[in-house]
């Protein structure tokens, strides 16, 4: 078997329309494109690894007057509407 050390990859005659892709999800994820590819190859070739949605860097950031305006402006969705279950 072959012992290949990727630690480093360049990849050639990239498509424009998956650089394109690449960007959108990079800018989708919010983590560098190189983040992104490890995380896109690990997801389809099924390697176990950290996974991210993105929001981790959003996580501590309210104050809580804010989050208190958040819980305020969502509590009608709380409220349960009995004419649209008659």
């Amino acid at each position: 078997m072959h012992n290949m050390n990727a630690s480093h990859l360049t990849v050639r005659n990239l498509p424009s329309e998956l650089a394109a892709a690449l960007d959108r999800e990079k800018q989708r994820r919010g983590t560098s494109l190189n983040q992104t590819v490890i995380d896109l190859l690990r997801q389809s070739l099924g390697v176990k690894g950290t996974r991210s949605n993105g929001v981790g860097r959003l996580a501590g950031t309210w104050t809580e007057a804010e989050h208190k305006e958040f819980l305020s402006a969502i509590r009608s969705f709380e409220e349960i509407d009995q004419d649209l279950w008659k």
